[in-house]
């Protein structure tokens, strides 16, 4: 199976960056992995509505370029569906079972996604109701999609 996540903005923490090749290493066994990073538009403080929109959009039409047509979208987004670990790794392992070969994972920038990358989305997933920073759930998500690959296959790790 192909994993991609787009995502906008750069890693800048060292830390992060760490443990995100980490997870990629660990899930090469498992999955082609591609990591895509975009840039994300300057948002200064105090933007309004509009101002916020407009970047949005700017950012949403980079993700979408970056879609392939054939991909299973999961956007990264607060309203959606909350699933456990093992829920992750069943939806990933059904994904596989209907012949989807190509997932990719949309993480937004500081913002959030706009509408359309949400329209273009086949599945909302929460991490949490709790905000987290962008860069930081890039390295969540590659724990879970880890993690999901390693329940999918019976190997301790899951506890």
């Amino acid at each position: 199976m192909r994993i991609n996540i787009v995502c906008v903005g750069k890693i800048k923490e060292k830390y992060l960056k760490l443990g995100i090749d980490e997870f990629k290493k660990r899930l090469s066994k498992y999955c082609k992995l591609e990591i895509i990073e975009l840039e994300d538009e300057k948002a200064p403080e105090n933007l309004s509505d509009k101002e916020m929109l407009m970047i949005k959009e700017k950012e949403g039409k980079k993700i979408l370029s970056k879609i392939k047509d054939n991909s299973y979208v999961i956007a990264l987004a607060i309203d959606g569906k909350n699933l456990s670990s093992e829920e992750l790794a069943e939806t990933i392992n059904k994904l596989g079972v209907r012949g989807i070969s190509n997932i990719t994972f949309v993480i937004g920038g500081s913002l959030g996604l706009s509408d359309e990358v949400l329209s273009r989305a086949d599945y909302k997933l929460s991490f949490s109701k709790m905000t987290f920073p962008h860069q930081l759930m890039r390295l969540i998500l590659l724990e879970q999609v880890y993690r999901a690959y390693r329940i999918n296959n019976g190997e301790p790790y899951h506890k």
